[in-house]
């Protein structure tokens, strides 16, 4: 699966290895050291946390991964009823405990949150600053729910969420950290997906909006909107705000973009550890499925037959041998 991943990207800039929860998975140790001994550049490993928690051996040997290596922690709240409702559980002790000890081992970390309307919407400015209170959280990322998994009795009506709303949500419940314009839609698939990036000091945040007068733009690019004109600027902001630019090479990216703009000061200890994000993801289902947002999918799943597919028709279409049971209602050879 790899080497099928490696062939086709070249050099992949981000590989998550998820489930399921991977973390019970016997290999996952071997797993993740055979992702570390190919050409990619962050690998990720995305997990209920359970394990993480309760294990420190295990931390341990997550520690040795780094660099390059990033926990994708689920949290999608901080009160009891929502997790149950989200989870089937109130794991938020196990939460926390994951946490702390990711904390302890320094290890980058993302935490994931889905969001349901009614149920955990009222708090996300409240996970963001909680986020804010631990060093290695480098980010969050923001999913409306969707109909998939875990989801009875999902009434498109009362529960979905889309991304306009949890950026309006970022701007009215944490406006002080983000405001909606430090919001901004993903060039190769705005419809689904928009990120937010800024400087961290401690708790504190500075939204690389800010950072970036609009004087130093129309320098940069005078009298126009069109950055094709000016492939360098381009060049360096389409890099930022892609999915590409996660994990250790956000540094990188940021530090070019600021000093693409001559009177943009790039802080001298710019690392990993001193960038915060936010992103929000929007995934298909049934209800708001569309050919062309598929077509613009920046993320895949990886099958043991070496196929990549787009995660959105992954999970209408494949997911436990779904496509073999379509094709023989539809008496379509595969």
């Amino acid at each position: 699966m790899l080497d099928t991943l490696v062939a086709s990207e070249g050099n992949p800039d981000l590989v998550q290895i998820s489930g399921g929860e991977p973390t019970i998975h016997p290999q996952i140790l071997e797993i993740l050291k055979l992702c570390k001994t190919r050409p990619i550049r962050h690998v990720m490993l995305n997990t209920n946390g359970i394990r993480i928690a309760r294990d420190p051996a295990f931390v341990a040997e997550l520690e040795m991964l780094k660099p390059g290596f990033e926990v994708y922690l689920q949290f999608d709240s901080l009160k009891r009823d929502a997790l149950v409702n989200i989870r089937g559980a109130d794991l938020r002790k196990t939460r926390e405990q994951a946490l702390a000890n990711l904390d302890a081992a320094g290890i980058s970390t993302t935490l994931v949150c889905v969001v349901k309307k009614g149920v955990n919407d009222a708090e996300i400015g409240d996970i963001v600053r909680h986020a804010l209170t631990y060093k290695c959280v480098r980010g969050i990322t923001f999913q409306p729910v969707q109909d998939a998994g875990r989801n009875t009795n999902f009434d498109k009506n009362r529960d979905r969420m889309l991304l306009s709303d949890i950026r309006r949500a970022i701007a009215t419940q944490a406006g002080e950290i983000f405001a909606a314009d430090d919001v901004i839609p993903l060039p190769c698939n705005p419809d689904s997906i928009a990120v937010a990036y800024g400087l961290r000091d401690g708790t504190r945040v500075t939204p690389i909006t800010q950072l970036i007068p609009k004087s130093e733009l129309l320098a940069a690019a005078p009298n126009t909107i069109s950055f094709e004109r000016y492939p360098q600027l381009k060049s360096r902001l389409f890099d930022l705000l892609s999915l590409a630019s996660s994990g250790e090479r956000t540094k990188t990216v940021l530090g070019e973009l600021l000093c693409c703009l001559p009177q943009v000061e790039v802080p001298d200890d710019l690392g990993y550890d001193k960038i915060f994000r936010i992103a929000i993801v929007q995934f298909l289902d049934r209800y708001n499925f569309c050919v062309a947002t598929v077509k613009r999918s920046c993320i895949h799943f990886v099958t043991a037959e070496g196929k990549i597919i787009p995660f959105d028709t992954y999970n209408l279409f494949y997911r436990e041998g779904l496509d073999v049971t379509l094709r023989e209602k539809a008496h379509v050879p595969a």
